[in-house]
């Protein structure tokens, strides 16, 4: 007889987080989705930006072989800001230079083809 809280080890308790943009699948104890879920949530107040920081962070874990208590110990007390800046650091060594997150580098053009744009 199984209880509220009792586990039922017959049961699966892991969870699958995916990106199908990015392609990437992985599966986790649903006891640490909830942790980072939960954190995520308690800092946005937005249900889907908490569900994608929350799917980028599994990523970043994976990818980097930080495990997700580590990772989340960094993050512990960041704002919305510093959180953002984080990820933009971790995720940018993931992909390509031309998709670069957080980068607000302005274009300066070359002051012959400047000079010869109308207004």
């Amino acid at each position: 007889m199984t209880s509220v809280n009792v586990t039922d080890p017959n049961q699966d308790l892991t969870t699958r987080v995916f990106d199908n943009f990015y392609d990437f699948s992985v599966v986790v104890d649903s006891n640490a989705y909830d942790v980072v879920l939960s954190y995520f949530k308690s800092i946005f107040g937005d249900s889907l930006a908490a569900q994608n920081f929350t799917v980028n962070f599994f990523q970043v874990s994976e990818n980097t072989g930080i495990s997700v208590e580590q990772l989340l110990q960094e993050i512990v007390g960041q704002n919305q800001l510093q959180l953002t800046a984080t990820f933009s650091y971790y995720l940018n060594n993931l992909r390509s230079n031309s998709t670069l997150l957080g980068v607000s580098a302005p274009v300066t053009p070359n002051f012959y083809a400047a000079r010869n744009v109308l207004p």
